[in-house]
């Protein structure tokens, strides 16, 4: 009836939440403003909670105590009281431990009575450092968490050190006993089991490693009665059916290389070098360049810290000779190796230079490139056929300082000398590009080799004459050759220095291999160690030989016939220059 007649007088009782709920109260910002019952009730319940937790660690403490019989009699009858002692020295009360109303109404009064007792020591139980641990997150209770947590981690981790002991241990007991344990001698295969297991590709690799390991340490690995050289023929037999190279090759390879490092040579050129392609600075920038190819579906890195322009290609999803960059001239297909002479040789602005063996146009491009278009560049090579893709290429990338010309460069001194600086890529056997050109495995004898020396040795004095040696900036000789035997390297460098006025300077390139100064019983000038040799085991590049020269004296030395004077390049330039200007005023 009642709350029918209220809701006909329109008037609304309150419900049992509202008679519940207490007036609101201001929020308070500092901790003395905030209603002290509350702050008790908070500081009460923390207080409770750590009680709780102490007592049954010590009940526990005292079980396990009486199962074991540590205490008994009178002593046992102490330690239960200091127990007890200590359980009240911790701030427990009966009123928190029950957890009560009649601890939270003493609680309730305290703090009416003495609003400051509510930070002090007594009424709480504790030390102002348990108060201090309770309000803050840095207590025990949570770093006894992080340290069960870190235990856990530590015994993984010592574990994992036990297991790597015990490893290190026993390969370092394996090793110990490999050296102590006598060596086994290896018998060389008679030549029927030779012939048997010709067609057994596996076989002749097995025996190949093995007789490396007797010849490297052959006094004690040997068969007694047999001489080092008759492991040497099983192992040139086995080279030469093993890898299709024929006897005259693989005998040059033992004489150049160590065993071990023989193996690795012949290993890397089986495998093709990676496709590399020369920014033409002349257009781009290496930068921009990458950034197109890459949208293109190019994947490409930079060659190295030695080149600021060359990439390497890994794959590409568009033909990487027809991109519009390509035909646009941004970029050429070039290999690392080549670019090594350019490099080597570092023209100056305004410099006059000479390529005498041009083609394809690699090398003269870069050249071009590093002058910035300027001075005078001779592009020179005999085969007139192979200067159509010289010419294409200047076109293409944009060079305006270049002459082209076909001479044989032996003679070219009697057509134009007075150059700052000569680059001589000397044709050879290709036996560093062995890679590209697998022919070279078997199609070459003594008799090539030496036809090839002498024509090295030709052309590098006609280069040497081309050279002026009052220039100011230049006066140097660049000599390269895609080949790693000795008598198309060091020993053509080593003629040049008796008979002609040069020295050996650095390369400026600071990697690759030091030139012999000793080959066999060949002896060369102590200065050709500051030639450079690269391999494609070492370097991941075709095998390259790189020397440069500096000429000091344009005199002949003593003896030496002198060649008929030829043209200055100046006049030739300024004759060139004349003729083009007649023709076009016919024109």
């Amino acid at each position: 009836m009642g709350r029918t007649l209220k809701k006909e007088l329109g008037q609304r009782g309150t419900g049992r939440k509202s008679r519940k709920q207490e007036e609101p109260q201001p929020i308070a910002n500092d901790a003395s403003e905030r209603p002290l019952h509350r702050v008790k009730k908070s500081l009460g319940g923390k207080i409770r909670q750590r009680i709780a937790k102490r007592k049954s660690g010590l009940k526990e403490v005292l079980k396990k105590k009486k199962k074991t019989g540590v205490i008994g009699g009178s002593d046992g009858g102490e330690s239960n009281e200091d127990d007890q002692d200590t359980i009240s020295h911790e701030g427990v009360t009966a009123g928190d431990s029950n957890g009560g109303d009649d601890g939270q109404d003493k609680d309730d009064e305290d703090a009416k009575s003495t609003p400051a007792a509510i930070f002090s020591t007594e009424d709480a139980g504790l030390s102002t450092d348990s108060e201090m641990a309770d309000e803050f997150p840095s207590s025990n209770d949570e770093d006894s968490d992080s340290d069960s947590v870190e235990l856990a981690v530590e015994k993984k981790s010592k574990k994992l050190d036990k297991l790597k002991a015990r490893d290190e241990k026993l390969a370092e007991d394996e090793m110990k006993e490999t050296a102590s344990a006598p060596e086994t001698i290896y018998e060389l295969p008679t030549a029927e089991q030779v012939a048997e297991a010709s067609h057994d590709l596996q076989t002749v690799h097995q025996r190949i490693q093995e007789v490396i390991h007797v010849l490297a340490n052959f006094t004690k690995l040997r068969q007694p009665g047999r001489q080092r050289k008759e492991y040497i023929s099983v192992l040139q037999k086995d080279l030469m059916l093993y890898y299709g190279y024929c006897e005259f090759m693989v005998t040059k390879l033992l004489e150049l290389f160590p065993l071990t490092e023989l193996l690795e040579f012949l290993e890397a050129s089986e495998v093709h070098r990676p496709v590399t392609i020369r920014t033409n600075t002349l257009k781009t920038r290496r930068r921009d360049l990458a950034q197109a190819l890459i949208a293109r579906g190019v994947n490409l890195d930079p060659i190295g810290k030695w080149s600021k322009v060359g990439l390497v290609v890994y794959d590409s999803q568009v033909p990487i000779g027809a991109t519009p960059e390509y035909l646009g001239g941004h970029y050429i297909l070039q290999g690392a190796s080549s670019m090594l002479p350019v490099m080597a040789m570092a023209p100056q602005d305004g410099e006059r230079v000479l390529d005498m063996s041009a083609a394809p146009g690699g090398k003269t491009t870069y050249l071009a490139a590093l002058m910035k278009n300027t001075g005078v560049l001779v592009a020179n090579d005999v085969n007139k056929d192979r200067l159509k893709a010289v010419v294409g290429n200047i076109h293409r990338l944009g060079v305006r300082n270049t002459i082209v010309c076909s001479y044989d460069g032996r003679k070219f001194p009697s057509v134009m000398t007075g150059f700052d600086r000569v680059l001589l890529d000397a044709p050879c056997s290709g036996t560093g590009v062995i890679s590209k050109d697998p022919s070279v495995k078997t199609n070459k004898n003594e008799k090539d080799i030496q036809r090839c020396s002498h024509l090295q040795k030709e052309l590098i004095l006609a280069a040497i004459d081309c050279l002026d040696a009052t220039s100011r900036t230049g006066g140097y000789l660049v000599y390269s050759t895609c080949s790693i035997l000795v008598e198309e390297n060091e020993w053509v460098v080593d003629y040049a220095l008796k008979m002609r006025h040069v020295k050996v300077v650095p390369t400026g390139l600071e990697f690759g291999v030091e030139g012999f100064t000793k080959y066999r019983e060949k002896r060369f000038h102590p200065s050709v160690s500051l030639t450079r040799r690269f391999y494609p085991h070492t370097n991941n590049m075709d095998g390259f030989f790189v020397a440069k020269l500096k000429k000091f004296s344009n005199k002949l030395p003593a003896g030496i016939a002198e060649e008929p004077p030829a043209a200055n390049v100046n006049e030739s330039v300024r004759q060139s220059g004349e003729s083009s200007e007649s023709e076009e005023n016919m024109e």
